[in-house]
């Protein structure tokens, strides 16, 4: 499977509850943070959810 590079771009400071426990549960806690993920469908999903915060990358 590929791999996905993920990039906290901008705060969670008022954000909607579900959208910040979102980007914590894909391991995101400080801007600039950056994690690898595995390409899956419920990983983009949750991306997809809130992808207007984050940059995301093929690896």
């Amino acid at each position: 499977m590929a791999k996905l590079s993920i990039t906290l771009q901008k705060s969670l400071i008022g954000r909607k509850k579900d959208h910040i426990a979102t980007v914590n549960a894909l391991g995101l806690r400080k801007i600039g943070k950056k994690v690898e993920k595995e390409d899956t469908p419920q990983i983009r999903g949750m991306i997809n959810k809130v992808i207007y915060l984050l940059k995301v990358e093929e690896v």
